[in-house]
């Protein structure tokens, strides 16, 4: 079963293309994914076009060092915590503030945060 929807892949995608036609472009998260049973966040901003199974987002290990960072949307798929939950989908989640935005107060503070 895939990670994401067939219109979040898209949004994805489209941010993804804005990225790559305008340097400047500091796209919103699209989609939150989260460890029901480890505490690890990720906030996808886009896929790239030219490799559309490859997201960017900001990633909390839960280690005290978020970053932003590229990975492949199969490895998330296959991604399991400790009690062998996959990654879900936040569905509540709104995004507020760019990428550089969440990724700058989760630096600053060592983990993401909602607010």
């Amino acid at each position: 079963m895939p990670l994401l929807t067939d219109v979040q892949h898209a949004q994805l995608l489209a941010q993804g293309r804005q990225c790559a036609d305008d340097p400047g472009f500091d796209p919103v998260p699209a989609v939150k994914l989260y460890t029901p049973d480890a505490g690890v966040v990720w906030l996808l901003a886009y896929a790239y076009p030219d490799d559309p199974r490859r997201v960017h987002g900001l990633c909390d290990a839960n280690t005290g060092f978020p970053q932003r960072t590229d990975i492949h949307l199969d490895e998330l798929e296959a991604l399991r915590g400790p009690n062998g939950y996959r990654l879900a989908v936040d569905t509540s989640f709104n995004a507020t503030r760019t990428l550089s935005d969440y990724a700058a107060r989760a630096e600053a503070q060592g983990a993401y945060t909602e607010d």
